[in-house]
Parts: structure tokens; C-alpha cells; sequence
């Protein structure tokens, strides 16, 4: 008998190390690296591939897992107290599972997760194939806690794929910073991923100065006249908009392209790039690029400009961090 709560408690310290330790690593690998481990043909790295695309299951099984673990170890404790002390009655059985929690804290929670945390990716392919065989052995309770799970998402204020894009966000951050620290990445390379991660979703018109606020030139003006606009204001180039009551943009002409002209005519008039106001960031930023312009027009659900978006107003919180 006491051969066989030995057994039983070891299997089931290794399964809660292997479920506890797991978990952690689930959060803290870098699923880019699982990615790139999976495109080239690596059938463990596909397995852990599949279940990070499917926290709830994974999760559920950990939990199923853990707990069984956990019952199959009390379950050892007091048949070893049993068999050792069988003449002390209950209080053997009560006092057992007290006296050798601490060992399965450390051994089955505290350090498996350590170590988890330190080596995620080689500790979680190490133990792929075994997981897996979980996933399918405690599908039927995985499924019951993954319904539940479905349940009380409807009432969360954040969805399950927001949820999922900060988690992602937050492990790009980590790629960012371990690749500060190995010296591959520059303060200022760093800064602006960051800023790219952080801004790419928001609306242009967060960015965009309003129409009225905008220092604009009339296509009847001199160019002595617009130069001076510029140099009270500061731009480096200068809205134009037709003369009268309708005021609509035309284009923009750069200051430099006027410098550099000899006569006194108003040429190139470069075309306005015309953007939705609900347009991302990024999206704007890389067709302000794309056509090499250096000023866009933001425009309403209705089609009027509203604002204006110039190239370097959106480059400065780039290297900010992402802060506006």
C-alpha cells in the first residue's frame, strides 16, 4: 500500500508541476518564435501553435488538470497516512495533508512556474505531445468550463479578442524590450515600435487639426504674400483654398518648391490626399508616404473637410512612445 501512495503522489506532483508551470508559460512564450518554429515544419511547435489560438481550452484543460493533480496527491497523502499510522484514527489523515502542503507548494506550483518563466518556449515544447494528450483526454469537462466561459463573456464589458490583442500588444512589448537588452535594437528603434503598436488603431481624427484653426492662402495671393504666411506661422507647407464664400481647399504648395522657383508664379499646386476622419493612423501615415505628400485633408461622414493632417504632426509621436 505504501508503494502505491508513493506512486500516486509522484505522478501526481509531476502533473501539477507539468499544469502549473505550463500556465505560466503559456503567458510569457513568445508566440512569434512558435510561429516561425511551426512554418518550418516543427509538428510540436504546430500543436502549441494551435492551442495559444485557443487560450479558453488550453486554460480550461490547466484548470481540470491542476485540480486533478492536486486530489490525486491528497488522495496518496492520506493513504500513506493510513497505512503508516493506522492506529491514530482521523487525526492522522488531518494532520498528513497539512504537513506536506508546503512541499507540494513548492514543488508542484512554486517551482515549476519558476522555471517556466525563465525558459517558457523550451519548457512548453519539452511537454507539447503531453499536453496535448490532455487537451484530449479532458475535452468533455474543457468543454463544459469553455461553455460557461462563452456564458459570462457575454456580460464582460471587453470581448475575448480584445482581450486577445492586448495580451499581443503586451507580448510585442516583450519581443521589444529583450531585443533592447540583447543590443539588436537602438533607444530610438524602440521608441518608435513602441509608437507604432501603441497609435496604429487610433483614428486620424484624433490628429487632425480643425479646418478654421488652419492658416490657409487664397489662390489669388503673391507669392511674396504666401511666404510670409509661412514664415509668420511657421509651415513648412501652406493650404490653398479658391477665393470667396465657399473657401474650398484646391491643393498646398511647399515653401521650399516656391524658394527654389525664380518667378513669381504660385507653382506646383500639389493635390490635397482626401482621408476619412474614422481612418487609422498608421493607414494615413503610409499613404502620406506612399504618395511622398505632405499634407491630407480629413474629411466627415458626409464629405466636407474638417481638418487638415500634415506628415510631421503624425511622425512626432512616433518617437514619443505613442504619446500624442
Amino acid at each position: 500500500m505504501i508503494w502505491m501512495a508513493l506512486g500516486l503522489a509522484a505522478i501526481g506532483l509531476f502533473f501539477s508541476a507539468l499544469f502549473s508551470g505550463s500556465e505560466t508559460g503559456f503567458y510569457r512564450a513568445t508566440r512569434m518564435r512558435l510561429v516561425l518554429d511551426a512554418l518550418g515544419g516543427d509538428p510540436v511547435s504546430r500543436v502549441l501553435h494551435w492551442l495559444t489560438n485557443q487560450p479558453t481550452l488550453f486554460i480550461a484543460t490547466t484548470l481540470v488538470g491542476n485540480n486533478l493533480a492536486n486530489y490525486v496527491v491528497s488522495l496518496a497523502i492520506v493513504m500513506g497516512a493510513q497505512t503508516l499510522w493506522s492506529g491514530h484514527g482521523h487525526i492522522a489523515d488531518l494532520l498528513a495533508p497539512l504537513a506536506l502542503a508546503p512541499v507540494l507548494f513548492v514543488y508542484g506550483e512554486l517551482l515549476p512556474k519558476r522555471l517556466f518563466l525563465h525558459a517558457p518556449n523550451r519548457l512548453l515544447r519539452m511537454s507539447g505531445p503531453l499536453l496535448l494528450i490532455c487537451v484530449v483526454l479532458f475535452l468533455p469537462v474543457s468543454a463544459l468550463l469553455w461553455g460557461l466561459n462563452r456564458l459570462l463573456a457575454r456580460f464582460a464589458t471587453e470581448s475575448p479578442e480584445m482581450i486577445r490583442l492586448k495580451l499581443a500588444r503586451r507580448e510585442l512589448q516583450r519581443v521589444l524590450e529583450e531585443g533592447h537588452e540583447a543590443g539588436i535594437l537602438h533607444p530610438a528603434q524602440r521608441s518608435m515600435a513602441q509608437g507604432i503598436f501603441a497609435l496604429a488603431g487610433r483614428p486620424i481624427g484624433t490628429y487632425s487639426v480643425p479646418l478654421e484653426e488652419v492658416a490657409k492662402a487664397t489662390s489669388d495671393m503673391s507669392k511674396a504674400e504666401i511666404l510670409e504666411l509661412a514664415r509668420r506661422h511657421h509651415l513648412a507647407a501652406v493650404p490653398l483654398e479658391q477665393p470667396g464664400r465657399e473657401h474650398r481647399l484646391i491643393g498646398y504648395v511647399r515653401v521650399i518648391d516656391l524658394r527654389l522657383d525664380p518667378s513669381s508664379e504660385i507653382t506646383p499646386v500639389r493635390p490635397l490626399l482626401a482621408v476619412a476622419h474614422s481612418d487609422t493612423y498608421i493607414s494615413v501615415l503610409t499613404r502620406l508616404h506612399g504618395a511622398k505628400e505632405n499634407l491630407a485633408e480629413v474629411l466627415d461622414e458626409a464629405g466636407r473637410a474638417v481638418g487638415i493632417v500634415t506628415v510631421q504632426s503624425l511622425r512626432e509621436p512616433l518617437f514619443g512612445g505613442g504619446k500624442p
